[in-house]
């Protein structure tokens, strides 16, 4: 059976690889043609179909035939009839061609094996490469009062960047993430000579919401996380029924100046400031703070985002 990593078939890795070249020098016809040779020699290999998809919406947006739209849409379909879980992100595909089965788009196995494959360079990518500040603008954000925490939630904790920055201010730390590589590297830190995080889970965040005691937290922390959630109000909702009364949840968002939560053509979900307002009331939560902030920069240039602090009410 063919893997994400392998066809099973030399010769179709072979051609596969030059797929991806030709792809990546943006000839889709070439794309196209050798990513039909290896579904002929390897007809279940969902990575070539995806490949297909890609090569022939390229295709079609050169005004090469407008009916390679529709051929791409089956391509990716494709790919996911062999990939159910989605862990190659075709849905994302499939959404910008107005093609949707109601699922979430960005899988929860896609996300996993998007941070299981980033560990290992996450941190430097991420700070080096894109400037990432996400955790002390949260910090700059929270109010000085309560100078303590009690109980804190890092939810989407990956290797810990958030947790470092703050520790200093929480006596009792869980992180939760999806990525069991992203837990590893969280595993392995060290605060004043012990664990940073005293408690580690690994699973999906709404489910692990759901799964923790109602007002358990005092605090509740969410950095970069929000770009991966298309649904702000469930996720909103999770944060407001672990939160004790005036309790306080942090976090960062990525913006737009439209409605509602748009999926970006960088794969990422940006939320407008109404939508944060209305989803944040809905889910028992007071806004405190709403600021412009760039939390990391896409291309050499700043992603306009929000840093967001909220208080659950007593309500």
């Amino acid at each position: 059976m063919a893997s994400q990593l392998s066809s099973g078939d030399l010769l179709a890795d072979r051609r596969y690889r030059y797929a991806e070249a030709c792809l990546a020098d943006g000839d889709h016809a070439g794309a196209a043609d050798l990513a039909e040779q290896v579904l002929d020699l390897a007809p279940r290999y969902a990575p070539a179909w995806l490949l297909l998809g890609r090569a022939r919406e390229g295709l079609a947006a050169s005004g090469a035939d407008p009916a390679l739209r529709a051929a791409a849409a089956r391509a990716y379909a494709s790919a996911l009839e062999i990939d159910p879980e989605d862990r190659l992100g075709v849905r994302t595909h499939l959404v910008r061609l107005g093609v949707g089965d109601g699922l979430p788009v960005l899988s929860p196995a896609y996300v996993r094996a998007l941070f299981d494959d980033y560990a290992p360079r996450f941190e430097h990518h991420l700070v080096e490469g894109l400037g990432y500040v996400g955790p002390q603008r949260v910090r700059d954000a929270l109010p000085g009062v309560p100078e303590r925490f009690p109980v804190a939630l890092d939810l989407g904790c990956g290797t810990g960047l958030m947790g470092t920055v703050l520790r200093d201010r929480v006596d009792h730390l869980t992180g939760i993430d999806l990525s069991p590589g992203m837990l590893a590297l969280a595993r392995a830190k060290t605060w004043r000579d012990r664990p940073l995080y005293d408690r580690l889970i690994e699973g999906d965040l709404s489910a692990a919401l759901a799964d923790l005691p109602e007002a358990c937290a005092d605090l509740c922390l969410a950095a970069d996380v929000l770009i991966y959630v298309a649904d702000l109000a469930a996720f909103l909702t999770g944060i407001g029924r672990v939160l004790r009364p005036g309790g306080l949840g942090a976090v960062t968002v990525q913006s737009h100046d439209g409605a509602g939560s748009v999926l970006g053509k960088d794969g990422r979900y940006a939320h407008a400031d109404a939508h944060i307002a209305a989803t944040a009331a809905g889910a028992g939560l007071e806004i405190l703070t709403l600021r412009p902030a760039h939390i990391r920069r896409e291309g050499g240039r700043p992603v306009p985002g929000r840093v967001v602090v909220l208080r659950r009410t007593s309500a």
